[in-house]
Parts: C-alpha cells; sequence; structure tokens
C-alpha cells in the first residue's frame, strides 16, 4: 500500500525509554510485487473484485519486540480499477470515495502484537476523511534476498470491515429484495516490503 503522502516513522519509543536502534529496521513496500485488493458481494450471488493501482506503505520493524513495530500506508483512492470504467468512475464519484475531494486512503497503525508468523495489526484507517479502528490478520511469509542483494520479507494481511462506517452508504434495492451491494467488504494485502 506510488501514493502521495505516505510518511515512516523511523524513531519508535517504549514505556520504559528509547528502542535500541540495532533492532530496528525500516521496510518500504515493493509496489510491482504487491497488490491491494479489496471484494464485496453483488445481488448476494457473486463477488465483485477490485484493487488500486497506485499506493506506498512503509513498516518500522522492531525485532526484539513487535509491539514497538508500526507501519503506515496510503493509497490514491481514484487509481481504483475494477475492470469496468464506468463501475470505476461511479466510485470515484461523491456517493462512494469522493476522490476530488479526499484523494487519499491512509491506514496508521496504533498497536501491533505476534504469535509466531502471525501479527494482528491495530490502526486507523481513514477513508472520506473519516478514521475508524480496525485491525489486520497478518502473516509473515517469509524472508529472502533478490538478486541485487536486497533483503525482503514477503507478507499477507486481511481484514473485513462495513462500509456504512466511513459513510459509503449507497445501494440500490432490487424489486426481487435484497440490495445490490453488501455492506461487508473484504481487503487484502499482499506482497514484498524491501529492507531499506
Amino acid at each position: 500500500m506510488a501514493a502521495r503522502g505516505a510518511a515512516l516513522t523511523t524513531g519508535l519509543t517504549r514505556k520504559a525509554g528509547t528502542v535500541s536502534p540495532s533492532h530496528v529496521t525500516t521496510w518500504n513496500l515493493d509496489p510491482a510485487h504487491s497488490i491491494v485488493e479489496f471484494a464485496v458481494e453483488h445481488l448476494g450471488i457473486a463477488l465483485v473484485r477490485g484493487h488500486f493501482t497506485k499506493f506506498r506503505a512503509a513498516v518500522t520493524l522492531d525485532e526484539a519486540d513487535p509491539a514497538g513495530s508500526a507501519m503506515e500506508a496510503t493509497i490514491d483512492a481514484a487509481s481504483v480499477d475494477t475492470r469496468d470504467e464506468k463501475r470505476d468512475a461511479h466510485i470515484r464519484s461523491a456517493e462512494f470515495f469522493d476522490t476530488e475531494r479526499f484523494p487519499d486512503i491512509t491506514f496508521r497503525s496504533t498497536k501491533v502484537t505476534r504469535d509466531g508468523a502471525k501479527y494482528r495489526v491495530t490502526g486507523d484507517f481513514t477513508i472520506r476523511g473519516t478514521q475508524r479502528e480496525i485491525i489486520l490478520d497478518a502473516r509473515d511469509q517469509g524472508r529472502g534476498r533478490d538478486p541485487w542483494g536486497g533483503e525482503r520479507i514477503g507478507f499477507r494481511a486481511t481484514t473485513k470491515v462495513d462500509r456504512r462506517q466511513w459513510g459509503l452508504v449507497w445501494n440500490v434495492e432490487p424489486q426481487e429484495g435484497g440490495s445490490l451491494l453488501a455492506n461487508d467488504v473484504a481487503i487484502l494485502l499482499e506482497g514484498e516490503l524491501v529492507k531499506s
């Protein structure tokens, strides 16, 4: 999760004092090997998937204490792509993301916990200027070095949100009942982080 305004917090502080720099590493998302995807149920019978083509994220990883780690990400809301130009234009409009007024979707972590290779990343998720707390269920997919000597971490993170919490309430009721779009939206972040 390239877009405007993503910042990297390089100095983390624990309750007991400042984290030793030797424990802290910084990582940046490689957008060429990453995806930010969402899925929402259509008419209660099928999933419509979309993704964003412009995004940026940075992670400060405290190797000694995951609670000292942090993540920030920014997504260019106008870069939404659902493989249908008319639908994409509607999503950019004031009935959804209102990208002219709110160009960025952001996430900033407030708490990180780890259980083996699994992480729970709690943070503030902001859409249309509205901030709500969400929890990402993340997994470390392993580490490796690329042919140029760079160190990389693979990751996968998922969550599900109710879009109405961010004012995304547009819908249509078909004649047969129900609704055109479900309120729950599944979010998937997957890719590679490169050590700075």
